[in-house]
């Protein structure tokens, strides 16, 4: 199936998302049929702030017409933040949707799982990932950490790059979400894979973005 992509909402989510499926077709030899259409993080991010999920719908709803002349069959937004306004979009995209939420909830009950954690964007952490964990308990970090955690994504998110301070930060809030009882750490943020990959955090996590992969191969591989 011919896939098409939102990206461009953070650089290195594209990439991603963009080798996350190259890797898995070439693992399969199936060849991938794939269109990237670019979005605006920073009107993205403004529409995330002024709490307008309707105008950002509006923005991808225009792009996934371009991916659908292209030939595109389905699309998927390549970041978990872009999901604050995958309601809207469902109700006017030109193309049926691979929506990343239903998958990671899935995955979550798949391991039978009571009291998870979440670190990401403010959005994905206030709204506990917006709403959609159907049976475990989501908790978020607190108070300054809360904040600290939402600075050092939007920092690192914005030029694609972590630094030693950002993923320390990133580590210590799920140190105490695990103390506090999760039983695993979301990666609500697409980008977070720059600071936890190839690194022992100390805890389980569930990378989302990794999941929507999953999600989005399963649809471009058929």
């Amino acid at each position: 199936m011919h896939i098409g992509l939102i990206g461009g909402i953070g650089p290195a989510a594209t990439d991603f998302y963009h080798r996350g499926l190259i890797e898995r077709h070439h693992a399969s030899n199936i060849p991938l049929d794939l269109t990237i259409a670019y979005a605006n993080v920073r009107d993205m991010s403004r529409n995330m702030g002024d709490q307008r999920p309707d105008r950002q719908a509006e923005i991808f709803a225009r792009l996934i017409g371009h991916l659908k002349g292209a030939g595109a069959q389905a699309a998927a937004v390549t970041s978990m933040g872009g999901h604050f306004c995958i309601k809207e979009l469902e109700a006017i995209s030109p193309l049926p949707l691979i929506n990343g939420l239903d998958p990671v909830d899935a995955a979550i009950n798949q391991r039978g799982l009571k009291r998870v954690g979440i670190i990401g964007t403010r959005v994905v952490m206030a709204s506990k990932l917006y709403g959609k964990i159907t049976k475990a308990e989501v908790i978020a970090p607190e108070g300054d950490e809360f904040e600290r955690v939402q600075q050092c994504y939007v920092d690192m998110a914005s030029i694609g790059r972590v630094v030693d301070q950002q993923r320390q930060t990133f580590f210590a809030a799920g140190r105490r979400l695990a103390d506090r009882g999760a039983e695993a750490v979301l990666l609500g943020g697409t980008d977070l894979f720059l600071a936890f990959a190839g690194h022992d955090c100390g805890f389980p996590v569930i990378d989302c973005a990794d999941v929507h992969v999953d999600a989005i191969y399963e649809k471009s591989s058929a």
